[in-house]
């Protein structure tokens, strides 16, 4: 096995990534993909934290049509990426037999370990893998900038994210053949050329930190390991 080039890694994963064609609720064939590659990584000795969204649950686009203000749908949200970390707790626990903690910023002992920074460190560097859930805690910012905050915080040395394409292209390759994939881009470059990969807060905080981000695509067993090791296959944001 090739010796891994990080030591501790955030994998940013949204919802959507558990909800399988239908974009909703939780696929089985889905959640089984996104665990085997999550215990791909650990099993190569990589201390793996996991950030999941929750638009496979709630969505805060369907809150005007409810009538939700924004506070409150982002709440929503934030229960929803509760339940999508607990469900691939089980899988990974039940499945894998890896020791796996969820921590979440919003207080629900019965459910999840609250989040405390040198907790969650303390779990990674005993080769658990830990799922944070409930975004940042706040209304307003989104897991993409919750995953730049815990990537921070726990000493992460690169984001993963995982999506159905694999990189970032000019234009959406679905709706246009003739899309353009960019191998590497700067922080500056994604935020001027308005590219859907991160919003501003979560890109611009890395920048800070010269946190590196790497897109790639979540597509079958082995494919996050290997574009990890080969970068080429994906795309770096540094």
């Amino acid at each position: 096995m090739t010796k891994p080039t990080y030591k501790r890694v955030m994998l940013k994963l949204s919802g959507e990534m558990l909800g399988g064609s239908e974009k909703a609720g939780i696929e089985t064939a889905a959640i089984d993909l996104v665990a085997d590659e999550m215990a791909e990584i650990h099993q190569a000795g990589i201390e793996l934290a996991v950030v999941i969204g929750g638009g496979n649950i709630f969505r805060g686009s369907q809150a005007n049509s409810l009538g939700v203000e924004r506070a409150a749908a982002d709440y929503m949200g934030m229960l929803g990426t509760c339940i999508n970390g607990l469900a691939l707790q089980a899988v990974l626990e039940n499945r894998h037999k890896i020791h796996t903690r969820v921590m979440t910023a919003i207080h629900m002992p019965e459910l999840a370990e609250p989040y405390i920074r040198r907790k969650a460190i303390k779990h990674l560097a005993s080769k658990r893998v830990v799922i944070f859930a409930g975004g940042t805690g706040n209304p307003l910012f989104t897991t993409d900038t919750a995953a730049s905050l815990r990537a921070q915080e726990i000493g992460a040395e690169i984001i993963l994210k995982a999506t159905k394409v694999d990189g970032i292209y000019d234009k959406d390759p679905a709706l246009h053949a003739d899309a353009v994939k960019y191998e590497s881009l700067s922080y500056l470059d994604v935020i001027s050329k308005k590219l859907q990969v991160m919003d501003a807060t979560a890109i611009t905080m890395c920048m800070e930190a010269d946190l590196p981000i790497m897109v790639l695509k979540l597509s079958g067993p082995g494919s996050v390991l290997t574009a990890l090791n080969n970068p080429e296959l994906g795309t770096f944001v540094s």
